[in-house]
């Protein structure tokens, strides 16, 4: 009887570790899966996006080069829309250790891509996760700046672009209170918007120009909400 009591018990206990184990297996493969996931969308997000933006500048963006690459993306957009939706309807904003070193990245630029309807929705689940870490900061604020542009807002941040027909040139969607824009970036940890915009698109951020335009711009939204 005693025997019996013994062999029960390590059965059991074997057959726990062995469950034990079949989960980590399985938890490191669908880790394994899902960065495998994101690294194959931001492939498919980002390279056409660059090789679009390079061939602007040779081209022109009303180029057919330019415009072929721009439908790639677009295709490549609808695809991983569905996929990165799915993901955090799902499980939820990921960690860095689920989603990998690039994931957060990925999910936030399709989120960015997407129409403001995907970003008003998603914004939430992207306070809480700068809220608990796993998120910073800096993808948040793009999100924000991009859904006021959206709506026809002044920006907040200055992240975002936008190509003006009308000079065939790139400039600074129109900022709120574009004197104190640096200490709004430096309250959240980012760098100085000159620094930013000449990193990351080459262009020069004038001061002066800036408050002209962003004047001009609520100027012309109020008179066209009267």
């Amino acid at each position: 009887m005693r025997f019996t009591f013994i062999l029960f018990l390590l059965i059991t206990i074997s057959c726990v570790n062995n469950s034990k184990s079949e989960k980590s297996v399985t938890s490191i493969q669908n880790t394994e899966n899902l960065i495998a996931m994101l690294d194959t969308i931001w492939q498919t997000e980002q390279t056409p996006i660059r090789l679009r933006d390079s061939l602007m500048k040779i081209y022109g963006a009303e180029s057919k080069e330019y415009l072929e690459q721009q439908k790639i993306y677009e295709a490549n957009h609808i695809i991983n829309e569905k996929k990165v939706t799915t993901i955090l309807d799902k499980n939820g904003w990921p960690t860095k250790e689920i989603a990998g070193e690039r994931g957060n990245w990925t999910l936030c630029n399709v989120i960015q891509h997407s129409d403001n309807e995907i970003r008003l929705k998603y914004l939430p689940m992207m306070r809480q996760a700068v809220k608990e870490k796993i998120l910073e900061p800096r993808f948040l604020v793009r999100a924000e700046d991009r859904i006021a542009t959206e709506r026809g807002d002044l920006q907040i941040y200055g992240g975002q672009m936008k190509y003006y027909p009308k000079t065939k040139s790139f400039n600074v969607w129109p900022v709120y209170d574009p004197e104190n824009i640096d200490k709004r970036r430096a309250e959240i940890g980012l760098e100085p918007i000159a620094e930013f915009l000449k990193n990351r698109f080459d262009f020069e951020w004038n001061l002066e120009e800036q408050i002209k335009r962003s004047e001009e711009f609520e100027k012309a939204r109020l008179l066209k909400n009267k």
